[in-house]
């Protein structure tokens, strides 16, 4: 009997759904330009789920990628956190080992993504939603130059976390649900599910005087929220998509989110080249 091959590393995105994820196509096409022979798979995890599955990985695993919903329960799995994490709450990025490292990449994606559209030094942010992903764009935000921000919520109650962000980084923070006027904004950051669509005249009236619109949901597109901005700069979630995933790559190579990859300008572009092929 042959014997059984064995593999070098293994990684995964786990998130619950996680059929549609494009982070397979992703990393396979970065590990391919690398030269590096790792597995990168999928699997469906609940948050209920999580430890457990976390506790049976051996010594194959190099690292996953964590989507919703279990992006909290991995901050409180990680035995260290980088500062992006800290304050977000939020990992979706664990590099595995003697110590579990966590990571959130979101805020770099959200970052790399504006500002390979131009998007510098803003003033005021608008987030609409109050999630994991809320908790990120605010940081990024702050990190692009914001000294204001307004969350909208549905449920304004929801938005505690991100009032005590906002407090920690020094920036005036209003919260609101979306039916109040719209105060001129330099970016809207839309962290709603893919799928949202809000009444017209709270969309017509959000994009009015709602400055550059990034959207993280990125299928299906346009989105509603999207298509309502009319000729006014729109940025899809598959920018954040693509740069957080590059600064996760870092990490599972090298450690470090901001040590740039060997011949990282092909990396970048193969990954592009699979963003365009079914996930």
């Amino acid at each position: 009997m042959p014997a059984a091959e064995t593999v070098t590393s293994r990684l995964a995105v786990w998130g619950d759904p996680i059929a549609h994820s494009k982070s397979p196509a992703l990393h396979a096409a970065a590990y391919a330009v690398l030269g590096l022979d790792w597995e990168y798979g999928r699997r469906r995890v609940a948050a209920a789920e999580f430890s457990a599955h976390l506790d049976a990985l051996d010594d194959s695993w190099r690292g996953l990628s964590l989507t919703m919903p279990l992006k909290e329960e991995a901050f409180r799995a990680a035995t260290t956190r980088d500062a992006h994490a800290e304050l977000t709450g939020a990992v979706n990025t664990l590099l595995l080992g003697a110590r579990r490292a966590g990571f959130n990449t979101d805020v770099g994606g959200i970052v790399d993504a504006l500002g390979e559209r131009g998007v510098h030094g803003i003033g005021a942010v608008r987030i609409l939603g109050a999630g994991a992903t809320a908790a990120s764009a605010l940081v990024a935000a702050v990190e692009l130059g914001a000294d204001r921000a307004e969350i909208r919520a549905r449920n304004p109650e929801r938005a505690t976390s991100l009032r005590a962000i906002a407090g920690r980084l020094g920036v005036a923070c209003r919260v609101t649900d979306f039916t109040e006027a719209a105060n001129a904004v330099d970016l809207t950051i839309a962290t709603l599910p893919s799928g949202t669509v809000l009444p017209d005249d709270i969309a017509d009236r959000l994009a009015a005087r709602g400055g550059v619109l990034f959207d993280a949901a990125y299928a299906p597109w346009p989105s509603a929220l999207a298509s309502s901005w009319g000729d006014r700069t729109v940025v899809s979630g598959l920018g954040m998509l693509l740069h957080q995933a590059v600064r996760q790559i870092r990490i599972f190579a090298n450690g470090d989110p901001a040590a740039p990859l060997p011949d990282e300008a092909a990396v970048v572009a193969a990954m592009r080249r699979a963003l365009d092929e079914p996930a």
